[in-house]
């Protein structure tokens, strides 16, 4: 449609010019009038071509951004990076690893004074020598969960070994993958948590994250949430190989701290630890944590 209107436009003009010199001028006037519906052509068709392109990307980005494992002529997958995006409105928890152990440390919202804050759990045992601190969706991290138990338990009763830590996050990660088969019994859409597991086995302290998309890191200090960038930063800064675990608590938690809304207290904050086996601290040891700050 384009190159038709620029010939027609070349066209007339040429012939509108050589009319005029042959001194046909009432010729020249009909050229320009046609010269003019031409104009008026290529803009209209050129705003509805443009319309109609934009039109047709916008469909293609619904498409793209509905489907959960088909990929965008980018490379990309919106629904697990929304899913990423959803963890950072999480609340916020931390890893630190010593030569001792593992540190856990997680905020706990309480949105209502009528909530039992028992009741809220962000750090869950998967096995006697593993935890995990969650941040992101608590049922999608329970299901992940109540799945590393099952795996660890089998290993166990197979091979009458733990699970080393790192296969037990592989086995996590395979799961969080399946929302890209094709079976009917198959996951929706992807796992919208983050997990820090730690572990303490024959290779010694281990602290792994994993994310939506199925990936893990290895990782000596971690912070996933809202609270994420803030916490990672002064990650950066105080984490040093040498650390104990008792400093490690303090880190953490005065990190914590930082990025929280409200004071700390025993209510509002979970700590655990794995050396080398997993215990949640109560409320006292929590508190002792609390006023070394």
């Amino acid at each position: 449609m384009h190159f038709s209107c620029y010939f027609g436009f070349i066209l007339f003009r040429s012939l509108g010019f050589f009319f005029f010199f042959l001194g046909g001028g009432g010729v020249v006037v009909e050229f320009d009038f046609w010269f003019v519906i031409l104009i008026f052509r290529v803009v209209f068709s050129s705003i509805f071509f443009f319309r109609s392109e934009q039109y047709k990307m916008f469909l293609t980005r619904t498409e793209y951004d509905r489907g959960v494992n088909t990929f965008s002529p980018e490379g990309r997958l919106f629904q697990v990076e929304y899913a990423i995006e959803a963890i950072k409105l999480g609340s916020t928890a931390i890893g630190l690893k010593t030569k001792e152990g593992v540190v856990l440390a997680v905020e706990k919202r309480i949105t209502s004074p009528l909530l039992e804050p028992s009741s809220v759990e962000k750090i869950m045992e998967i096995d006697e020598h593993i935890g995990c601190a969650m941040s992101g969706l608590i049922a999608d991290a329970r299901t992940l969960v109540e799945h590393a138990r099952v795996e660890t338990q089998n290993h166990r009763f197979s091979y009458g070994e733990p699970m080393t830590v790192e296969s037990t996050t592989q086995a996590l990660c395979d799961l969080a993958l399946r929302f890209g088969e094709g079976d009917e019994e198959s996951m929706s859409r992807p796992f919208g948590v983050s997990l820090l597991i730690a572990g303490h086995d024959e290779n010694g302290p281990s602290l792994y994250y994993t994310d939506p998309s199925g990936t893990f890191w290895q990782c000596n200090a971690k912070a996933i949430g809202s609270g994420s960038e803030g916490a990672d930063s002064s990650l950066q800064e105080q984490f040093n190989q040498d650390l104990t675990l008792q400093e490690a608590e303090t880190i953490a938690l005065s990190i914590l701290k930082q990025v929280m809304e409200e004071k700390v207290t025993p209510n509002n904050v979970d700590i655990a630890k794995v050396a080398p086996t997993y215990h949640l601290y109560t409320p006292a040891e929590v508190e002792a944590v609390i006023s070394r700050l």
